[in-house]
């Protein structure tokens, strides 16, 4: 026969088992909220105005590798400061998929063609300026998210 005790006990501790599972699902479900806050936030600067004449900037250049770059454009000058901006920007989103704060399909979802499109764009140029000025891993993280992206797309 079961006593008022033990079943007590048993709903005391059946409650307790009850909240963990729940804040085990509301910290998943924070965390996840977080991260999607920050990639809508990302989103948007990338659909600012500034931004979208920067990237129309970039997608209107055409050059063969670093040199042909300075020679058309020069440095410092308004289309290096757009190509930078566009690349640095994409840069940070390669640093949030390694870190895992975002996913190649998050980004795919919503940067996709812009990644890909911007690290073809960009790759002579980067090479180019990583020998020239002795940076090596100057947009590191682009170049690692465009190998993902392309992973991605192969996968598809």
């Amino acid at each position: 026969m079961v006593d008022i005790q033990t079943v007590s006990i048993a709903i005391a501790s059946a409650s307790v088992v009850a909240g963990i599972v729940y804040y085990v699902f509301q910290l998943r479900h924070s965390v996840k909220a977080r991260q999607m806050d920050m990639l809508m936030r990302l989103y948007l600067t990338w659909g600012s105005e500034d931004m979208k004449k920067s990237f129309q900037n970039v997608l209107a250049m055409e050059f063969k590798d670093w040199d042909d770059f300075k020679k058309k454009y020069g440095r410092p000058s308004q289309a290096f400061i757009d190509l930078d901006k566009v690349g640095w920007f994409m840069n940070g989103l390669g640093f949030l998929v390694h870190k895992r704060f975002a996913d190649t399909k998050q980004v795919d979802e919503l940067f996709g063609y812009g990644v890909i499109f911007l690290w073809e764009k960009m790759k002579s140029a980067v090479e180019g300026w990583r020998k020239e000025l002795n940076i090596p891993k100057s947009y590191a993280w682009l170049e690692y998210l465009y190998n993902e992206m392309k992973k991605r797309e192969q996968h598809q």
